[in-house]
């Protein structure tokens, strides 16, 4: 064993945790860490702007790669601007360990200069936290995060380490497995209930899968789509899920809840079986709860056992991890798919009566075509990121998925300013090209890491719908409100073009298709970030649209 300070301790634990991308910004607190970091050679430190774009630009690393992302913070306003982040995370099921500097152990408890109980304040954001109080501790404690980051349900855990910790020597021994006798995952689903389940779907006459974000954690997207072509049983799949199926497949209905489809929802209301894959039955997909799925039983796959039986009473629970139950779950469903032809039929018919679709226009952008038009000329394999707004939902439901792993963006949290800095995690990780689309308010959240992208000599391509609006906000007033626009006008907007150019990127503001077409066009040949302002319909509104406590077969579609 060899004899170690804790920062270097932290290095060699990412160098065995194969870590080759850190984001962070140093502080007092984290000194010692930011020194070592300036001598070791494993990793590449991006300095952003910003500590709530740190964690931000790691979960976007992380969703895109699939690898635990992390990230680097000091004591005080280092750690509570990062809190955003970690709270992003958690309620997406993002892996990401958040390493924080904390004043010395000797000053905790006194009100020190950037003192903060850095771990009383993320405990109800993370999946595990914790205060290293030893140097001799650090190694486990570091392998410990990564495994329980990683493993089960994936989530963020936030390891708090002071400063004399961080300069104290101590023996270096990095485990090598860990077994934690109060976190032991279950991932083989019970033979038992998987054969109730199968059993229950060939007993079925309007089944339907319905598919959340924990199909993506899994990577399990080859297993779903071989059980939908073995069984020919309709879709739906969450905001989480887009890019688990191809937006081109017969049996995917498309997105489910406030703004799905008309077919989807239809179709989730009126089954008899809902095969839930690693959703968690959210609010925003459920509506009215008493009148969620009333004919239906429920067949809930989930790692997380807490998940099932939480909202929705589920007749077949499954705990397990989602890749397993579904590879065994094929090599046990026998039935004839002719079953549900009746079913997919009727669904056809809620298909026809009400499409997804928009009224086009030569006279001002819609939104809409932006989204189509961004794939026909980027191409299906690029990586979309969003922001929080209308713009997300256009994007969700116009721009055609096709992988998993291909659209980043805050479900479970709605934070805005996550559209950028996300993609630029991305840029680290993938060599794909990455697509910020953000709305004019969300995008000015964290516009400061246009410079990050900049000094890193990374290609980010913004589009910014700019409705001079906060457009959600500004729709439900429409609706619900009387029209009345308390503090959503956001007429007086700066220029997106100088605001770029003045970070080193180059800007496009366009009014026309022809215009939008050339800018994307000139950016993608670009080597530079970039942001291109889309003058669109300021009225223009996300339909369908279930209002707030209703059920979700009660859409408002025109």
């Amino acid at each position: 064993m060899k004899k170690l300070n804790g920062s270097q301790m932290i290095s060699e634990a990412l160098k065995h945790e194969g870590v080759s991308v850190v984001f962070g910004y140093p502080g007092g607190a984290a000194l010692n860490i930011y020194d070592e970091t300036y001598k070791q050679n494993y990793f590449t430190h991006i300095l952003t702007r910003h500590e709530q774009a740190a964690v931000h630009a790691a979960d976007g690393y992380a969703r895109a790669t699939g690898k635990v992302g992390v990230a680097f913070v000091t004591s005080g306003p280092g750690f509570t601007n990062a809190v955003t982040g970690l709270a992003t995370a958690y309620a997406d099921s993002i892996p990401l360990v958040l390493i924080s500097g904390q004043v010395a152990l000797p000053l905790i408890g006194t009100d020190a200069f950037q003192e903060i109980d850095a771990v009383g304040i993320s405990r109800p954001c993370v999946k595990h936290n914790f205060l290293v109080k030893t140097v001799d501790e650090l190694p486990l404690v570091l392998k410990q995060a990564f495994y329980i980051a990683r493993s089960g349900r994936p989530g963020p855990v936030h390891v708090d380490i002071p400063k004399d910790v961080t300069a104290a020597i101590g023996e270096f021994k990095y485990p090598d497995e860990i077994k934690m006798q109060t976190y032991k995952p279950n991932t083989k689903g019970h033979p038992n209930q998987i054969k109730k389940a199968c059993d229950a779907i060939a007993k079925s006459k309007k089944p339907i899968a319905y598919i959340g974000g924990g199909a993506i954690s899994s990577n399990s997207s080859d297993e779903i789509r071989k059980f939908l072509s073995k069984t020919k049983i309709p879709a739906v799949e969450t905001l989480m899920a887009l890019g688990v199926l191809r937006s081109d497949d017969d049996l995917n209905l498309g997105m489910v809840g406030m703004h799905g489809s008309y077919a989807a929802n239809m179709a989730l209301s009126e089954a008899d079986l809902i095969i839930c894959l690693g959703a968690r039955f959210d609010d925003r997909v459920t509506g009215k709860l008493s009148e969620f799925g009333k004919n239906a039983k429920v067949i809930h796959v989930d790692i997380d056992p807490s998940s099932i039986g939480k909202i929705v009473n589920a007749e077949f629970p499954i705990v397990g991890d989602l890749k397993n139950v579904m590879i065994e779950l094929n090599s046990k469903i026998d039935l004839d798919p002719a079953n549900f032809a009746s079913w997919r039929d009727q669904i056809k018919i809620y298909e026809n009566l009400h499409p997804l679709g928009f009224k086009d226009s030569d006279e001002v952008l819609k939104p809409q075509w932006v989204i189509q038009n961004i794939a026909s000329i980027v191409g299906n394999d690029a990586i979309i990121a969003t922001d929080v707004g209308q713009h997300q939902m256009w994007v969700a439901q116009f721009y055609p998925f096709n992988h998993p792993r291909q659209l980043l963006t805050s479900g479970g949290l709605g934070t805005m300013g996550f559209g950028l800095p996300s993609a630029m995690g991305a840029t680290f990780g993938s060599d794909k090209p990455v697509i910020a689309v953000s709305g004019d308010g969300g995008f000015l959240m964290n516009v400061q890491e246009l410079m990050t992208l900049s000094a890193n000599k990374k290609r980010v391509i913004n589009i910014v719908l700019n409705n001079n609006f906060l457009g959600m906000v500004r729709q439900w007033q429409t609706f619900f409100y009387g029209g009345r626009y308390s503090n959503t006008d956001l007429e007086l907007q700066p220029d997106f073009v100088k605001v770029c150019e003045g970070f080193g990127g180059i800007g496009f503001s366009v009014e026309t298709k022809d215009e939008f077409k050339k800018a994307l066009q000139t950016a993608l040949k670009s080597d530079t970030v970039s942001v291109i302002e889309v003058k669109i319909d300021r009225f223009e509104n996300v339909l369908p649209m279930v209002p707030a406590g209703a059920a979700i077969y009660n859409m408002i579609l025109e």
